[in-house]
């Protein structure tokens, strides 16, 4: 043992550079065990991490993550959507239930679609006065629950999960029928904001058939928790944002009304400064059509003919609206114009 502890020794020195007495030490009396090799040092000075070979650009294009505006009126929207699907789903189910917004995510399409826990459903659904489509997925845990509780299953126990079947005829069109009423309240939420209908167009089991965008398009998800008593799941609310594009300036606002909102003290002070507002009007007496080779001819003391005789009508017009007809004449030392008629003017 002790031969072969020496020759290991050697070795080490061989490879580090370094030499060793008989007794193991070093010539400065360092133990040879407390001496570390190329590789433990370089882990040392890399803290054991490894580094990633993906540049910036490649960081950014492969992150999951999107960055994009922020759309304050649809956490309101989604809000509502909440109170209103506990109302339907209660009478729905007949059964006490709570529903709770858990997040707001922006992400790509491509990757929701790759997150999507299997197995589970997904309501492709349609927008048709914005002609878009979303998508709206069901985890397995409500599918059952929701089954359950429709074909009379007995409070306080847990549904039945049999995972690895595909689902059954009756189990999709319960669950069939539950998205249609989400649907409806979906349209309603909207409708104070933007009337909408969203109609049901299919539904698809595997996430490859519901391709409603583009991989790389960005998205708003929504994430809404189920819970019926001691059992639930989660339904996960999918809008493009190319979807949302028809509404998007109203999305943009605060709160409800802010862009069509009135200010009746603004108003009073603009009404007031138009009523004393100053503004040129203009008699005219005749219309000529000259060339500019005779305007550049003109000069002190050139007459101007003009078809007008004392008894014209006399045009008066405001900037370049016609306002009034009219005819010339004195009153004391001033040229004075006396309004016969208003001119009326052409609807556009």
């Amino acid at each position: 043992m002790a031969q072969d502890r020496q020759n290991n020794l050697t070795t080490e020195q061989t490879q580090t550079g370094m030499s060793v007495n008989s007794d193991g030490f070093a010539p400065d009396g360092q133990d040879v065990s407390q001496i570390l090799n190329q590789d433990e040092i370089d882990s040392l000075l890399n803290n054991g991490i490894e580094r990633d070979e993906q540049t910036g650009v490649q960081a950014l294009l492969n992150t999951s993550t999107v960055s994009y505006e922020r759309l304050p009126m649809l956490e309101i929207v989604f809000d509502r959507l909440v109170r209103l699907m506990s109302t339907t789903l209660r009478n729905f189910t007949q059964f006490n239930i709570e529903i709770t917004l858990e997040g707001i995510d922006t992400m790509r399409f491509g990757d929701y679609l790759d997150a999507v826990a299997q197995p589970s459903m997904m309501s492709v659904f349609k927008a048709e006065e914005w002609d878009n489509f979303g998508l709206m997925t069901i985890d397995s845990s409500l599918i059952y629950t929701m089954v359950d509780v429709l074909l009379g299953g007995r409070r306080g126990t847990a549904a039945m999960r049999l995972d690895g079947r595909p689902y059954t005829l009756i189990e999709r069109n319960l669950i069939e029928k539950m998205l249609h009423l989400v649907l409806s309240d979906l349209s309603a939420a909207f409708d104070p904001l933007s009337p909408v209908t969203f109609r049901f167009d299919r539904l698809e089991t595997n996430p490859r058939f519901a391709m409603i965008s583009r991989p790389s398009n960005a998205a708003v998800v929504a994430r809404f928790r189920i819970d019926m008593e001691d059992r639930g799941g989660r339904i996960e609310l999918l809008l493009p944002y190319a979807m949302l594009e028809p509404v998007r300036e109203l999305l943009l606002q605060g709160f409800m009304g802010e862009k069509f909102g009135r200010d009746s003290i603004w108003e009073n002070h603009l009404a007031e400064a138009l009523w004393i507002s100053e503004v040129d009007l203009l008699a005219v007496l005749d219309r000529h059509m000259t060339s500019l080779k005779q305007v550049l001819k003109w000069k002190v003391g050139t007459r101007l003919l003009l078809n007008a005789t004392p008894d014209s009508e006399v045009e008066m017009v405001c900037g370049d609206i016609p306002m009034f007809y009219g005819r010339m004449g004195r009153k004391g030392d001033h040229i004075a114009v006396q309004i016969e008629d208003k001119i009326k003017r052409q609807k556009d």
